[in-house]
């Protein structure tokens, strides 16, 4: 998709982008705005402090294993993936965004946080048992987020399902790199011997 967009020529569902966030065209006030306002933080700045707070607290409680699969999946993947692809594709959001962004629209940074901090969440808090309906919350939460990026004109709604889709790929390596090291923690968890 980032290819589409680079190659300078208008992409085939550029016209779909742009009705949709004309679409978006509500109020700048009251409940609907403040949610958006909300998951703008929560994805900006909150979203790394955040993820730091938890890696801190699992490394406190002798779940470096887990601390560090956090890390890199909800704050270092962030540095390795988004930022090299905004540098890349370079493109111009929509105009007149209703809040402060930065240059490079593709791919939504807020919602590849959101789903990378959410796959993070899952593996390391989510027992395999009940991880389907964890799925099923987090896969409404990153389209929440996606809303929220498409309602304040800061991303075209393919960049927020570019952002989604990274974040979810990434994720995914991530646990997967991870797995070994997660297993022989849990094995020591249920053995209460973390600490040996």
């Amino acid at each position: 998709m980032g290819l589409l967009l680079r190659g300078g020529q208008r992409p085939f569902f550029q016209g779909a982008d742009e009705r949709l966030t004309a679409g978006m065209a509500g109020s700048t006030r009251g409940s609907t705005m403040e949610l958006a306002l909300f998951l703008d933080r929560v994805g900006g700045p909150m979203g790394v402090v955040i993820p730091l707070a938890v890696t801190g607290c699992l490394g406190v409680y002798g779940r470096w294993r887990s601390a560090l699969f956090f890390f890199a999946t909800s704050v270092l993947a962030n540095l390795v993936v988004v930022l090299p692809l905004k540098g890349f594709v370079g493109r111009p959001r929509p105009p007149h965004p209703w809040v402060l962004v930065s240059d490079g629209s593709f791919p939504s940074g807020q919602v590849f946080m959101m789903t990378t901090l959410l796959v993070a969440v899952g593996v390391v808090f989510l027992r395999p048992r009940t991880r389907l309906w964890g799925w099923i919350a987090f896969g409404l939460l990153v389209a929440l987020m996606m809303w929220s990026r498409v309602w304040l004109h800061a991303q075209w709604l393919s960049d927020a399902l570019a952002g989604a889709m990274a974040g979810a790929g990434a994720g995914l390596v991530l646990w997967r790199a991870f797995a070994a090291l997660l297993r022989r923690e849990a094995e020591r968890l249920a053995a209460d011997r973390l600490w040996d």
